[in-house]
């Protein structure tokens, strides 16, 4: 076969000790030149090669046409590096990867990787009166974890997912069914098995406790990928090369963000802003929900524009807003109302989707009688996405696309590409679509927010960030939020967070506030909302409450350049911004383990997620030394310890021979400068080598990486016999101009005064801190020039 350059070195004993499925008769294998195609009485499997780690299979049944459409996959596949070889028996793919082999009597297709089972059907395809299966064999003991967004624990074998986005308002510890649901599935064995259809159906995780995982479907394509990788960071990638990258979000997007349900008028929006100005609270946007296009909950939705009564000038006001560093969001809902202004255009321009005889489809729901959004019609499509370009040329930088699922979506109503059963998961995934390709439209070198309550596998690629929706305002919902965000982060989905403080509920709980907003530091976005019964921004609770917020909220923004970082890893390579424990600690009982989790390589993080907790349970990973980021306390890895919590603070603690890039005070992302840093280096003697890098642009531009529009700067360190040596130089993008930087390097752990500090070879006086053991070496990085620090330590 084309490109295989690889010996193979042993040929697989076919044996197997899983169930087979014997009424499958294998005919024939063939080389279609670009994939495999296995011929057996009821149909015929399709095997491609994505890459290495990646590989594909369809089952076309008799009687059925091939249906390539993938709305997941952005990948081409092919068949490069993959040798046939058949034997009386058995036909393997052995390609420079996983290798598939076929028993041909009884029936069965297998997947290995490194000469290591990963997984192999059971029964395969089947189809009864309950509607499509691919049926797998697992063993007994692997931990599943995936199926999108839910509240069950990590370990979701057992269970019988519904694959259908659903809200769940006013959740707690135990959701079976929310907003996103993915068909996918990942193992503790390191593999990940994604189901390639859109249509609604169910992953069946083992409930029956036979050990099976199927996949049953309505209808659609029977394609499924298996996904493996050398680690767990591998096989995200190897997923997001497969399904798209997540662009960079704006350097803003990381700031505090104001948002309730919701502001009344134009006034009242300015009149929070200002507040925050006033207590000097950083804050880098303001949400409108609903109330921007109408005065009631119910009635307007649909209307789409400013109602003029309340918010008079909003071009003004977005201006006035972002004179203070302010970005607006909107939120916009997919459904028009009979009773929004726009019914009759909306009617008239074809944009609703329709009923059996091609009239727009009404129905009853909360907020009213309405019809929704087709946005696969070419009118609706174009009709939602001039809606966007129009309140663009406001100034608008961000959309909120709510009731996405769509909330509720009758399975006789028509799209203009299929049933509402065969598009629900995706309407989301396609929204924000939409929603990005206005942006492009409208702001082309700009990076847009996009905050969707729905999507689906893929959805990282258009900008989507997920949120896990109404969550209870209790203890109970602040509970469950680690493992969601966990989870998705698994799955591609690297942004999902909380309403911070929590939705639903008039539950008015300082303490709970407090450790929510201290845990939202560590959660991709700092975004406290609710219901305005209680309000959700820190400057109209109590002074306790809002001292607390304030403290948190300034960390969030100190914590800037090493955040904005993680968004380039996640840009780069799909590496989430939380992290399990298991990702890096094989010990097996951190396979089930959400409380504790690391925030990007460096930190580990454990919230408070119960009331009056003064001493905390936290396991410190093997495999490095761990200090407190707060106290500098050393902790050795590979133990349990009780840590004494503060009000103010969530236990945090940073890896050993870690670099942790910190900004100065500000009020707004904007005031940001990567010029400016207090470098932080937590030396620890058993780490011999470390290096670090630090991505900084111009916040905004879109694709600036690709369009070499920025600067790494790259921090390295060597420990010798007492000498502690840095080296600092930078790669700069072809279209970026590379400032000279102000760097205090902040060196913690050092017991003693040095013997003596140089920079690039002359000798320099330090700070040193004898009561926190650190020294602090102020200095000016000419980045045209390498820097290099030699450090000599008493013994």
């Amino acid at each position: 076969m084309k490109g295989f350059k690889y010996l193979v070195a042993a040929f697989f004993v076919t044996v197997y000790a899983f169930a087979q499925n014997s009424d499958r008769i294998f005919k024939s294998i063939e080389d279609k030149n670009t994939y495999f195609q296995v011929n057996v009485n009821d149909g015929k499997y399709l095997i491609s090669r994505y890459d290495a780690k990646t590989i594909e299979t369809t089952f076309i049944p008799n009687g059925e046409a091939e249906n390539t459409n993938s709305h997941a996959v952005v990948k081409t596949s092919n068949i490069e590096y993959s040798l046939l070889k058949e034997g009386h028996n058995t036909a393997k793919i052995i390609t420079d990867g996983i290798t598939v082999s076929i028993t041909k009597k009884p029936f069965q297709i297998a997947y290995y990787y490194k000469n290591e089972l990963i997984i192999s059907e059971k029964e395969g395809y089947s189809k009864d009166d309950s509607g499509e299966n691919i049926q797998f064999n697992i063993t007994p003991n692997e931990v599943l974890y995936g199926g999108g967004a839910r509240a069950l624990g990590m370990n979701r074998r057992g269970y019988k997912l519904q694959l259908y986005n659903k809200a769940h308002y006013g959740y707690e510890t135990h959701s079976e069914l929310m907003n996103f649901t993915l068909p996918i599935v990942m193992s503790s064995k390191k593999y990940m098995v994604h189901f390639d259809n859109a249509p609604i159906g169910y992953l069946d995780l083992d409930s029956k406790k036979d050990n099976t995982l199927t996949y049953q479907t309505i209808s659609g394509r029977k394609t499924y990928q298996i996904i493996v990788g050398d680690s767990w960071l591998d096989i995200v990638d190897n997923y997001t090369n497969l399904t798209g990258k997540q662009p960079m979000l704006p350097r803003w997007a990381l700031g505090n963000f104001s948002s309730r349900f919701g502001y009344h008028s134009q006034k009242e929006t300015l009149a929070t802003i200002q507040k925050f100005k006033a207590d000097s609270i950083p804050v880098d946007a303001i949400i409108l929900d609903l109330y921007w296009f109408g005065k009631t909950v119910k009635g307007t939705m649909g209307n789409l524009a400013f109602d003029k009564d309340s918010f008079p000038n909003p071009k003004q006001m977005i201006k006035d807003l972002r004179d203070n560093n302010v970005e607006t969001i909107l939120i916009t809902e997919p459904f028009v109302l009979t009773t929004s202004k726009r019914w009759d255009e909306s009617v008239q321009k074809q944009v609703l989707a329709k009923d059996s005889i091609g009239n727009p489809f009404t129905y009853d729901f909360y907020f009213g009688n309405t019809g929704l959004i087709d946005i696969y019609s070419n009118t609706g499509n174009t009709w939602f996405k001039d809606v966007y370009k129009n309140l663009s040329q406001l100034g608008v930088t961000g959309f909120w696309g709510d009731l996405g699922e769509p909330e509720v979506h009758p399975s006789k109503l028509i799209h203009a590409t299929g049933t509402a059963d065969q598009v629900h998961n995706i309407y989301g995934h396609d929204w924000a679509k939409l929603v990005m390709e206005a942006n492009q439209d409208s702001n082309p070198n700009t990076r847009p927010f996009i905050l969707m309550r729905a999507g689906y596998s893929g959805s990282q690629r258009y900008g989507l960030v997920p949120w896990s929706g109404d969550v209870n305002r209790t203890w109970g919902g602040l509970q469950s939020q680690p493992e969601i965000a966990l989870q998705m982060g698994m799955q591609g989905l690297g942004y999902m967070h909380s309403d911070l403080g929590g939705f639903a509920g008039a539950n008015l709980d300082d303490e709970l506030y407090a450790r929510w907003l201290q845990y939202g530091v560590f959660q991709p976005i700092y975004r406290p909302h609710a219901q305005e019964d209680v309000a959700s921004e820190p400057v109209f609770r109590s002074n306790k409450a809002k001292a607390l917020a304030k403290e948190a909220i300034q960390l969030r923004y100190k914590l800037l350049p090493y955040n904005y970082n993680l968004v380039f890893q996640n840009n780069q390579t799909g590496a989430p911004l939380m992290r399990p424990l298991f990702f890096e600690d094989n010990t097996e009982k951190l396979q089930t383990v959400s409380s504790t989790y690391f925030w990007g390589d460096q930190f580990l993080i454990t919230p408070i997620l119960e009331v009056g907790i003064t001493k905390q349970t936290v396991y410190f990973p093997k495999g490095s030394n761990w200090f407190d980021f707060y106290t500098d306390e050393k902790i050795v890895g590979g133990q349990t310890k009780q840590v004494t919590t503060t009000k103010s603070t969530i236990p945090t603690f940073v890896r050993g021979g870690s670099f942790i890039p910190l900004a100065e005070k500000m009020q707004s992302t904007k005031a940001y400068s990567g010029n400016v840093l207090n470098m932080h280096y937590y030396f620890d003697d058993t780490v011999t080598k470390s290096n670090y890098e630090l991505y900084n642009d111009d916040g905004l531009l879109s694709n600036a990486f690709e369009k070499g529009a920025f600067e790494i700067l790259k921090f390295n360190t060597e420990y010798k016999k007492s000498k502690l040596n840095f080296d600092f130089n930078v790669e700069i993008g072809h279209d970026y101009s590379s400032s000279e930087k102000q760097i205090n390097l902040v060196i913690h752990n050092i017991k003693n005064s040095p013997k003596r500090v140089k920079v690039n070879g002359e000798k320099v006086d330090v700070i040193w801190n004898q009561t926190r053991q650190t020294i602090t070496v102020p200095m000016t990085w000419n980045t045209s020039e390498d820097l290099k620090i030699q450090i000599k330590l008493k013994q």
